[in-house]
């Protein structure tokens, strides 16, 4: 009898993961995979069904206040947020757009899904006091410490050097997705911690139609890069409700993630699609992360993958040229069987106790053969203030 009862049970539990996952595929189809919802963010948002996107990145409108033209010391104007989607007419009109959207991210968010909202400090403690009212739990809020930040230029306040993300689950029991080992990895085997050091967009990945900025605000791609590797999965759908020119979904295709977009300014979509189009989805193996260690470095080797400075799925090998590795997205090493760390990778092939991956692992930089060490230093000169 008791026999039978269990079989019953099994039987019961693989029907409903059977009808589960039909459910799932289904709601799926109905998903604009890849596409770019025109029109109000709200409205589009809409139009998707609920609990079908595994996680929402938003960079809303930021509600800047500004008043007036910004100048530098010598006269020059300062390309500065002034179009008119940051405008509110009061904090309360600000609040009730901010409640609105966050209600459609709750609801099209699956229950193990989860949300991540950027801002600073004219807006970010608004959302943070709304998206709780709405019963999303925080989880941790993040400080975006940009490496080179604007200049006070009226010299009246602090220099505004970080921003805030916020990332929250759907309640305070739901299981998120956090890949931890994946971060440890990233972060030279240290424990990633709640501030990071990242540059803000300049140089080629800025992008620019006749010398002038395409949009103010344009994230890093390193910035989104360590988001989507932290809390989604490959496959998972990442919805951007204020799409901009496309940093979601650039870093999503290069990660293998889906994406679907918001934006109601057509010049934006069309650089986002423009964008898109040219990103590399990388290899299949090299998307592959970490699933299973020392003070870190001013710079973490997984940093210079977030940057573009050295590519998952490029291959390293020592001076002597006797060992050979390749980088995967989450900064961690794959040589045949042995994965890990480049220093922990870098000690095993050697049958040593430890190594300095930074002097012991070399790679092909601009025709030269150079220790990554002189990527790391290059890296440091370009991202200084």
């Amino acid at each position: 009898m008791a026999e039978q009862m269990l079989k019953e049970r099994t039987r019961k539990v693989r029907e409903r993961a059977r009808a589960a996952a039909k459910g799932a595929a289904g709601t799926r189809e109905l998903l604009p995979l890849g596409q770019i919802l025109s029109g109000d963010c709200i409205a589009a948002m809409r139009t998707l069904p609920s609990a079908s996107v595994d996680m929402v990145f938003a960079d809303p409108p930021y509600n800047l206040q500004l008043g007036g033209d910004l100048n530098r010391p010598d006269g020059s104007h300062v390309d500065a947020v002034t179009d008119e989607w940051d405008k509110f007419a009061s904090f309360a009109t600000y609040d009730q757009f901010t409640r609105e959207w966050l209600a459609e991210a709750r609801r099209v968010l699956k229950p193990n899904g989860s949300l991540w909202v950027i801002g600073s400090y004219h807006n970010i403690y608004r959302v943070g006091a709304i998206l709780q009212d709405l019963d999303f739990w925080i989880l941790n809020d993040i400080v975006w410490r940009k490496a080179n930040p604007m200049p006070n230029f009226r010299g009246t306040r602090f220099t505004n050097a970080h921003e805030t993300l916020i990332w929250a689950s759907t309640g305070e029991k739901a299981r998120y997705t956090f890949n931890y080992r994946a971060m440890k990895t990233l972060n030279d085997e240290l424990q990633m911690r709640s501030d990071w050091v990242l540059p803000i967009c300049s140089g080629p990945e800025r992008l620019k139609k006749g010398g002038v900025k395409v949009h103010p605000t344009q994230k890093p791609e390193a910035l989104l890069y360590r988001v989507m590797l932290a809390t989604t999965n490959k496959g998972d759908v990442v919805l951007d409700p204020f799409f901009g020119t496309g940093t979601t979904g650039a870093v999503a295709k290069r990660l293998g993630r889906q994406w679907i977009g918001c934006e109601r300014d057509p010049g934006y979509r069309e650089a986002a699609r423009e964008r898109i189009e040219l990103a590399l989805p990388l290899d299949e193996s090299a998307i592959t992360t970490m699933q299973s260690p020392r003070a870190a470095p001013k710079v973490a080797f997984g940093t210079l993958g977030e940057t573009g400075w050295i590519e998952p799925g490029a291959m390293l090998s020592d001076k002597k040229r006797r060992f050979t590795a390749m980088v995967r997205a989450d900064g961690s090493l794959e040589a045949g069987a042995e994965i890990g760390s480049i220093h922990g990778v870098g000690a095993k092939l050697q049958g040593a106790p430890s190594c300095n991956g930074w002097s012991f692992w070399h790679i092909e930089h601009e025709g030269v053969f150079k220790p990554l060490d002189d990527i790391r230093q290059l890296y440091l000169l370009a991202t200084e203030p």
